[in-house]
């Protein structure tokens, strides 16, 4: 307010925190999610930060909440700080308190669905450039920090329609930071790169009858094969994990996550159906990777087809050289206040994988070190220090790629 002092480190962390648990609090959990209280909390966010907000809708009851800080050269492409605004569900009775308290115990364990994925961040974004603002500090770049809905979901009416409209080019978006993962030691995860997202449906059809004949080309056969195929598959990519130089981004991981089929235990089933979930990371060739699916249905047997669910494309990773201004300006930042960064692939999905499809640089780093990963787990927690540490990270972070 004009007229009154600055607040002090105390009431600015006290501030920081208050914001954090209140958002948590409120719960945009999957499926079927009402955002309307999200959007009043981050209205309020803005109003006390003075940026204006925009709040846009590609589609009916998926707000995109949009606040803008503006650069003193806005000509220049903008940074893009993202985060998202939906939680995964929980499972109440497995958490030793109600996942949207935001309870904080005497350690500053504060335990919430989403304080690790990812409502930590957006607030770490906001209360980051409010110490920005009230240094009196200016960045080059226009900053965009945004709010999306339906990440968890696979971000379909969220940011994957969003970066191919007018608004999100009118944005003029240059790099884009977006989530990473806690990390358990002294150093810090970051990802330039995800695996594509394969969800692949097999159906085996085959001779029908009693169940006391011993029929030849049954589904069960045929199911039998195409289960050992995926399998072998697998345990050779997860032997290479026993190599420490290998993260879970190096490899491409596959799981049998659905089988159905059979309606009688004494009929012989005339088809069965299994989906195997795979995420296939970047050095793979996705032509030759599909051509050894189809192989290993012809293996099967006859009448043994594939489908997808979801078949990602191949995306290229962030390059992390120099010719990535903003990529140099991170790390030396990060060199200069002592994070030390472990680099890989994202073993899962973000919704950075859309804006890197549109040609945009985008790093993935979540400030949270010394913190046991707990993304989607029971007793979710983030520790209120490792957070606000995290706050002053951005501090330094933010205005180094703003002005690369």
């Amino acid at each position: 307010m004009a007229g009154t002092m600055s607040p002090s480190q105390v009431e600015l962390d006290e501030t920081a925190v208050e914001n954090f648990r209140e958002y948590l609090r409120i719960p945009s959990v999957q499926p079927n999610i009402n955002y309307d209280a999200c959007v009043v909390f981050l209205k309020k966010q803005a109003q006390s930060l003075e940026l204006p907000i925009k709040i846009y809708h590609v589609h009916p009851e998926k707000p995109i909440v949009i606040l803008t800080w503006t650069g003193t050269q806005p000509a220049k492409p903008s940074i893009l700080l993202n985060s998202h605004m939906d939680v995964v569900p929980v499972f109440e009775d497995k958490w030793t308190y109600p996942p949207f308290s935001a309870h904080m115990d005497e350690q500053g364990n504060i335990y919430a669905r989403g304080s690790q994925d990812m409502k930590c961040v957006g607030i770490q974004y906001l209360e980051a450039i409010r110490r920005l603002k009230l240094k009196g500090q200016r960045c080059e770049r226009t900053i965009h920090i945004s709010f999306m809905p339906d990440e968890e979901i696979g971000g379909v009416l969220g940011m994957k329609d969003f970066v191919h409209t007018a608004d999100f080019k009118a944005l003029n978006v240059g790099f884009s930071l977006d989530e990473g993962v806690a990390c358990p030691k002294d150093h810090f995860y970051m990802f330039n790169g995800e695996r594509p997202i394969w969800h692949v449906g097999i159906k085996c059809a085959g001779s029908t009858g009693h169940g006391s004949i011993m029929l030849d080309n049954t589904a069960g056969e045929k199911l039998r094969v195409i289960i050992d195929r995926f399998m072998e598959f697998r345990g050779a990519e997860k032997a290479k994990l026993k190599d420490p130089k290998n993260q879970l981004g190096d490899v491409t991981s596959v799981n049998l996550t659905k089988i159905s089929g059979g309606i009688q235990t004494n009929v012989i089933p005339a088809e069965f159906y299994a989906t195997f979930d795979i995420r296939i990371t970047p050095s793979v060739d996705h032509e030759e990777f599909e051509a050894t699916i189809k192989r290993w249905c012809e293996e099967a047997g006859p009448d043994v087809t594939y489908s997808f669910e979801k078949k990602d494309p191949k995306i290229e990773n962030t390059k992390l050289d120099d010719s990535n201004p903003f990529w140099l300006a991170f790390k030396k930042c990060c060199d200069e206040i002592g994070v030390e960064l472990q680099i890989g692939i994202f073993p899962g999905g973000t919704d950075s994988r859309f804006v890197r499809e549109v040609g945009i640089p985008s790093i993935c780093f979540s400030p949270m070190n010394n913190t046991k990963i707990l993304l989607h787990d029971h007793n979710e927690y983030l520790n209120k220090d490792i957070f606000l540490k995290g706050v002053e990270i951005y501090t330094k972070i933010i205005p180094a790629v703003a002005s690369a």
